[in-house]
Formats: structure tokens, sequence, C-alpha cells
């Protein structure tokens, strides 16, 4: 899986800097799914069209997120859904743009309206699955860069063929904590449990590993023996069947 691609000096260097998100994109999608080539960002001119029909200019990392990979459907549409140019709107409360939906409406991604003129403003997120009264919208990360980088692994973690995941337990997490690698990708929190436990993220050999809260774990990995050795070091009830 590796190739000579070190993830964790990868991660920390892209969660450095804006330019810094973009290269880790590129090399990631090189490494872990296909090279990112010409089309697989939107055009120019789908971007001046949703910049007119909104009535103001998109920050410039959104614009750079969509113009890298606004139709790699893989690293952006598996699980959760950036959002189509053209379908990118102001929220019911004229706080927010929304650029990302949970894949079953219940949960929404954007950036507050007050920060668009920054080139790489905070995200933050919106849970509506509680009454509607309690739809706040709450800090995601510090930057549309980081949260760039949070998508791509994300829905790739949530794409592959040779994956699990199982409920943690406190035993599971200590010997999650205890035998794998912690990536240096900042704490965010999850957005079903957005008061619970940060969403942390980790590295095996050819695998790579989401903790979602302390409640639930996801693998995704190069081979079936890469997956079967996280098993084997994290013993419990996995949801999968071998493969």
């Amino acid at each position: 899986m590796n190739g000579g691609f070190d993830l964790y000096e990868e991660v920390a260097a892209g969660v450095r800097d804006t330019d810094g998100a973009w290269r880790f994109i590129r090399r990631f999608a090189n490494h872990y799914a296909r090279p990112i080539i010409a089309g697989d960002g939107c055009g120019d001119d789908e971007l001046r069209e949703a910049q007119a029909r909104l009535g103001f200019s998109l920050p410039a990392s959104l614009r750079d997120v969509y113009a890298l990979i606004g139709r790699r459907d893989d690293l952006t549409r598996n699980q959760d859904r950036m959002l189509t140019p053209e379908q990118l709107h102001i929220d019911d409360t004229g706080q927010v743009l929304v650029f990302r939906v949970e894949n079953q409406a219940v949960a929404q991604w954007g950036i507050p309206i007050s920060r668009l003129t920054e080139p790489d403003p905070p995200v933050v997120f919106q849970l509506q699955s509680a009454p509607s009264a309690e739809w706040v919208w709450r800090p995601f990360l510090d930057r549309v860069s980081l949260a760039g980088v949070e998508m791509v692994l994300s829905e790739w973690m949530l794409s592959g063929d040779i994956a699990d995941n199982r409920e943690l337990d406190d035993e599971a997490l200590r010997s999650l904590d205890k035998t794998f690698r912690r990536l240096p990708m900042p704490d965010y929190p999850l957005w079903a449990e957005p008061d619970g436990r940060p969403t942390r993220w980790f590295s095996a050999p050819e695998a790579i590993l989401r903790d979602d809260a302390g409640l639930w774990l996801w693998v995704r990995a190069a081979t079936p023996e890469a997956r079967a050795a996280v098993r084997h070091a994290l013993p419990g009830e996995w949801m999968m069947h071998e493969s």
C-alpha cells in the first residue's frame, strides 16, 4: 500500500497549510486510488456560474478543491456528498454556505458567510437529526483545506473492498492507542456525536484506521493479510466476513 509513501509524514505536511493539503490529496490519490488528471476538477466556467448565482466569490480554498477533485466521486462522494458547484447554497438561516451533505441528509458542512472573504476559512457542521430547534452550527475544522484532507481520507476509507468495521469498547481503545500509530490529523468531532470524543486516524502496516469518537472503528487495508493483522491485534466482533 505504501510504495515509498510515508503516510505519517504526508499527513503532517498536508495539515500544515493550504498548499500542503493540495499536495497531500494529489499524492494520496496517486498512491491509494488513481492519479488526479486533467478533467478530475470542475472547470472555471462552472465555478464562475456558481459565484454569479450565489452573488459572491467563493473562498480561494473552496475553489481550489473543486478545481482539483470536484468530479472525482471516489474522493468526494462515496459515503457523504460534496455538492456540485450548481448545488452550493445558503442554509435556511442565511448564515452558512453549504458545500457537503451527509448521505442521508442528517448533517451538513459549510462555511460561515461572515468568513467567506478569507482565503482558507473555517468549516462548521450542523446535525439535523435532532429537533429543528436544536439545529445549531458547530465548529468542525479550522480550514477548508483541512476539511478537504479529511473528506478525501474518509471517502476513500469507506469505499474499499478490503475493509472492516466494529464497535469499540474500553479494551479495544487501549489496544488501539498502544498498537497503532496515531496520524497527525487534528482532532475533529464526529457529526453523529458532536459532544463526544473526537475522530482520530491511525496507521498500520498496509492499513489505515479511523476511530469515530471512541464508538466505532473502520479499517481499510491493501491486502486481506493486512486486514487480518488488524483484526488479530484488536480481537472482537468485526462486521465483515473474510473474503
